[in-house]
């Protein structure tokens, strides 16, 4: 899979409050980087926690459940894109759908 952008997640966790979770968010990435999904079931398969929002939207739990990364994906094109990194604070205050 292509990942769009990388430098949402670095931006993220170089944030001095945040770096606990940049092992993470790093293996997420590589991993990912791997795989090629065609569907959500693939996902679910891999990723138990993940929370399926429609066909194309993925909430990812990292580092423990500490923070929840937000992705929609295009499976035929194999491209994730990345919507939202944050902690489940910052999650709560979000309107998932607008994403």
């Amino acid at each position: 899979m292509r990942i769009i952008s990388k430098k949402t997640l670095k931006d993220f966790y170089e944030q001095s409050k945040y770096q606990d979770c940049k092992n993470a968010l790093e293996s997420w990435h590589k991993e990912v980087l791997k795989l090629n999904w065609s569907n959500p079931n693939e996902i679910k398969k891999m990723y138990r926690n993940a929370s399926i929002i429609g066909d194309t939207k993925i909430v990812f739990n990292i580092a423990g459940n500490k923070y929840r990364l937000i992705v929609t994906i295009n499976y035929y094109a194999k491209i994730v894109f990345i919507k939202f990194i944050g902690t489940h604070k910052q999650y709560d205050k979000i309107s998932i759908e607008e994403l």
